[in-house]
């Protein structure tokens, strides 16, 4: 069953898909990032990495990178197969933030300056975080996939 969110039904805007996905070759080492946008009709994709990195902070990156895409607020369907980002976003970010940015270790949290990107992004939004099986014949998925190993393919 997919995480989500509450949406709202006065958020202004269109509705948008995102289809996001992060890959790493190694972890750490080269990584990428795609996404597909989708909306009334038109469809982006996007893609790029950096070196080093993981294959959690290229999950994170494709979600950032696609909201930043978005020019004013809109309702947000956002699919992914990373269960970190889904999860982080529906279900932890409260507590750490609630922790001073610890987690339930009491350490400091992997991957903040991320995590706080990603929140100040959202917030402007109404989000549903889906989760979909990575590697699965979710097309979309799938695409996004390819995007960011061709993207680390960039990186070598």
């Amino acid at each position: 069953m997919p995480a989500k969110r509450e949406t709202t039904q006065d958020q202004p805007g269109e509705v948008v898909e995102i289809f996001c996905d992060g890959a790493c070759s190694g972890n750490p080492g080269p990584g990428g990032y795609g996404a597909i946008l989708r909306c009334q009709g038109r469809t982006k994709e996007i893609s790029g990495g950096e070196t080093p990195t993981t294959n959690n902070r290229m999950e994170l990156t494709a979600a950032i990178e696609a909201l930043r895409q978005l020019t004013r607020p809109c309702r947000v369907i956002l699919t992914t197969d990373s269960q970190y980002l889904v999860k982080g976003m529906t279900e932890w970010i409260t507590g750490w933030q609630r922790k001073g940015w610890q987690n339930s270790k009491k350490e400091p949290v992997v991957n903040r300056d991320l995590w706080e990107t990603l929140l100040g992004l959202a917030q402007r939004h109404s989000i549903e975080w889906r989760w979909v099986r990575g590697h699965n014949g979710h097309s979309e998925n799938e695409r996004c996939d390819t995007l960011a190993r061709e993207a680390i393919g960039t990186r070598g």
